[in-house]
């Protein structure tokens, strides 16, 4: 299994594959402070254009078009900008030292310009550079440099996705993340299902489980790279936890009856989930250290789909105590609960946003499933996106965009989308067959 540099590792030089350092691309321009708002409702895409980076050495020209178009496909899916088709160029850029002929680039419209270079260095690591230019101001925004294996020249083109995002619209970005998700292959009537891994644009998946045994609600540590996910084997279901960098993995715990969707607490030092006791289920909270297990909800209705808000005080969970399926929220060491979810319909599957700001959630009503939004006291629903069955909601790491699986019916299997929280902007997520449980792991730290 390869070894994967963290964000750390790639910006402080303290890399284990040797070092890797990172530096400021100083200009003689003043450090421009422009800012997109982010929008909440109708939004134009801002133009940028993001040149070809130029090739320092002989035979890295293919990487530098490479890490553009990782930049272009990154920034464009995001739904806050607009590439421009590098035809409508007029200046061709050769060094990126220099500043560039501003009027060609606001002459096809360009509010922005990132230009940057790929060189292999003497020790075999490649150095990439880049720049990131308000059009109008004539003033350089951004810059930077990196010295990593060749192997990651993907991963520098989502830091450096990150840094345009977040130079931009003065908010973290979430491109430099991965995906974790059900992998589905087979009839429908025999569907395998494996743990699968992937960048967050769907780039290098790779597989965690065989597919031997049945896998469900995988669910990325917010603090860790670690997952937790349930497995149906010959006995009782059982909860393990998985470490993504070394393979490891290990049991939770043996439960007996059904225990349903596990999920970390912020500091990744417990996990939350629901377990069955008869015709009812109610939620418990394991310490990870101890594997002592705390019951927080004891009621004859059914309690699942626990969500802890990020600073760890409170979280949102499903029951249907009320009746049918609604969202309640109550304080993480339990107590009394408040129902928030008042629409028409059901509401299940509740997810804590990384920002606090939202509680995501699945609706179901009038032969339709959505998924939705709410703020934390259950006032400001909006609903993202509706169709014939939709599931599973997961925040990007900043908490902007929401993934989630569509289930289209018949023969069909699922796929992965995703969709802004002002409701714009709804993508498929490239998967190499069916998709569905994601869940999105905290930026690459």
């Amino acid at each position: 299994m390869p070894f994967r540099l963290s964000r750390r590792q790639i910006i402080s030089g303290m890399a284990a594959l040797g070092t890797v350092t990172a530096a400021p691309l100083r200009s003689a321009f003043a450090q421009a402070p422009k800012r997109i708002p982010i929008p909440e409702g109708e939004f134009t895409p801002q133009p940028i254009a993001i040149s070809n980076f130029v090739a320092g050495t002989p035979g890295d020209a293919e990487v530098g078009v490479g890490v553009s178009q990782v930049i272009t496909n990154n920034l464009k899916r995001s739904g806050l900008f607009a590439p421009i088709d590098p035809a409508a160029f007029i200046e061709r850029i050769t060094n990126p030292d220099n500043p560039p002929q501003f009027q060609s680039w606001k002459q096809i419209g360009a509010l922005y310009l990132v230009t940057g270079r790929m060189t292999r260095q003497g020790d075999g690591r490649l150095k990439a550079e880049f720049r990131l230019w308000d059009v109008n101001t004539q003033q350089q925004m951004a810059g930077q440099q990196y010295q990593t294996s060749p192997e990651y020249w993907r991963r520098i083109a989502h830091i450096i996705s990150d840094q345009i995002y977040e130079r931009a619209t003065s908010e973290k970005g979430y491109f430099d993340s991965r995906v974790v998700f059900v992998h589905e292959h087979g009839s429908k009537e025999r569907r395998i299902k494996q743990l699968a891994l992937m960048d967050q644009d769907g780039a290098n998946v790779r597989y965690l489980t065989k597919g031997s045994e049945l896998v469900l609600t995988p669910r990325f540590s917010p603090s860790t790279q670690e997952i937790t996910y349930m497995e149906f084997g010959q006995g009782d279901p059982r909860v393990y936890l998985y470490n993504v960098e070394t393979g490891q993995r290990e049991i939770v715990g043996n439960f007996p009856g059904m225990s349903f969707s596990p999920r970390f607490s912020p500091d990744g030092q417990r996990i939350i989930m629901s377990l069955q006791q008869g015709g009812n289920s109610n939620l418990f909270v394991m310490d990870l250290r101890s594997k002592s297990t705390t019951r927080l909800t004891d009621t004859p209705a059914i309690d699942t789909s626990p969500s802890y808000s990020p600073d760890g005080s409170r979280i949102c969970f499903e029951s249907d105590r009320g009746g049918k399926p609604q969202i309640y929220t109550m304080a993480a060491t339990g107590g009394g609960a408040q129902r928030i979810s008042f629409g028409e319909g059901s509401y299940s599957t509740p997810v804590w946003s990384p920002r606090g700001d939202y509680i995501a959630f699945t609706k179901q009503g009038g032969g339709q499933f959505a998924i939705g939004i709410m703020k934390t006291d259950g006032s400001g629903e909006r609903i993202l996106t509706s169709g014939f069955h939709n599931e599973g909601p997961t925040f990007a790491p900043n908490g902007r965009v929401v993934m989630f699986f569509r289930e289209p019916g018949g023969s069909a299997g699922p796929s992965l989308y995703t969709v802004d929280i002002s409701g714009r902007n709804e993508l498929r997520v490239p998967t190499p067959g069916f998709a569905s449980d994601p869940a999105w792991s905290p930026l690459l730290s």
